[in-house]
């Protein structure tokens, strides 16, 4: 029996594990890949472009903060957001990059930290996509150590005027709203930032060979005042802003699944229409071993992060299970990406390919939201009690 181009990419037919909502979701937002992304998306690489016109159709589809309840968001199950990280990031990553801070970073962080004003106010405008928002943790110096944040918050009678910098921030020259953490005398607090307050300056880091279709900036932030209420009164120290990253991780690991999908979605066709010694290359030994240690690498990538939501919907997933699916998922797609570049030989190198670009963009997915060192030692730390940090 021959096998459909999906259920390739599916050997294990985790789509029939999908809620008829799920399944729904996933097919609406593939088809906005197919037919307003992949005709566009590798121009705009190539061209080192960031296609903002695709996040009000985000928000249109109701994508952006599809796992939070209220507020004017879609309130799906955890799965199906799953889903759309998975979709989009068989666009590109940058799309799931943009949603990720969107969603899980800024619209997560004031719902699960924020006043009930400043879930009225932000939520229902943010899930829209026509006003953006960006996450201010990681900076210069600091890294994979955020404890080591030099940016200050100082109380000024009922203002806080805050003062440091911060940097790869993703979305930030086109956000409207920047969610800054910094140190107070009493620990690291988090604040709501109009981008547009006098002091705030965002610039934009070009020249980069990954993510080319993302924003990625240097925030600056110098005497910016912004008044108590802009306080996120329930986060309280670093272990707030890590609660979002892990928000964030959980759709990276499903969206890594959809880049690895792509560029072996693209070396089926490629092999077996190639001809090489007279005869396709699919049906070279060599070369099926590799496509069929693909497919086993997806399968295992796919078990794993639907056994992580359906935990997540039960309220019991944990750090280290967050930690294992984005640092093995994102290490899968990688390698995949570089497997399928090499089996399209030369024209592999071409943006007319997937493969060059998924393969350049995990290069920065992997290294993000938790470097894979950093989700090694998590994992290494539960296994043997103790801390190698």
């Amino acid at each position: 029996m021959t096998m459909t181009q999906q259920n390739k990419l599916d050997l294990y037919d985790i789509r029939s594990s999908l809620t008829e909502e799920e399944s729904l979701v996933q097919d609406t937002v593939a088809r906005f890949i197919d037919n307003d992304v992949l005709p566009m998306i590798g121009k705009c690489f190539a061209e080192h472009r960031v296609p903002t016109e695709l996040a009000p159709k985000m928000g249109e589809l109701g994508l952006l903060g599809a796992n939070l309840e209220g507020y004017g968001c879609a309130g799906m199950s955890q799965t199906a957001y799953g889903l759309i990280c998975q979709e989009l990031e068989r666009g590109d990553s940058a799309l799931r990059s943009l949603l990720s801070v969107q969603s899980s970073l800024a619209m997560w962080c004031i719902h699960q930290f924020g006043s009930e004003a400043h879930k009225e106010h932000w939520l229902p405008i943010l899930v829209t996509g026509d006003t953006l928002a960006c996450f201010g943790l990681t900076e210069s110096q600091g890294g994979s150590d955020p404890g080591n944040m030099k940016t200050t918050a100082k109380k000024d009678g009922d203002n806080w005027i805050i003062n440091g910098s911060k940097m790869w921030i993703s979305n930030g020259s086109l956000a409207n709203l920047a969610i800054v953490w910094a140190q107070t005398s009493n620990g690291i607090r988090g604040f709501l930032v109009e981008t547009n307050r006098p002091g705030f300056e965002a610039r934009t880091i070009k020249n980069k060979f990954s993510l080319r279709a993302s924003d990625t900036s240097e925030l600056f932030l110098t005497d910016v005042s912004v008044p108590d209420e802009n306080r996120l009164p329930k986060a309280e120290g670093l272990k707030s802003p890590l609660a979002c990253l892990e928000q964030a991780r959980y759709g990276v690991a499903w969206g890594a699944i959809g880049a690895a999908q792509a560029c072996l979605a693209e070396a089926l066709d490629y092999t077996a229409t190639r001809e090489l010694f007279k005869r396709p290359l699919s049906k070279n030994q060599l070369i099926q071993s590799r496509l069929a240690d693909a497919a086993r690498q997806i399968t295992n990538a796919q078990v794993l992060a639907l056994q992580m939501s359906r935990l997540k919907e039960q309220g019991r997933l944990t750090t280290i299970q967050v930690s294992l699916a984005k640092w093995n998922n994102v290490r899968m797609a990688l390698d995949i990406a570089r497997d399928c570049r090499d089996i399209l030989g030369g024209a592999g190198i071409s943006v007319e390919h997937v493969a060059i670009r998924h393969m350049l963009n995990l290069e920065s997915v992997v290294t993000y939201e938790g470097t894979e060192s950093i989700h090694q030692l998590v994992v290494g730390r539960a296994l043997t009690g103790e801390s190698a940090f």
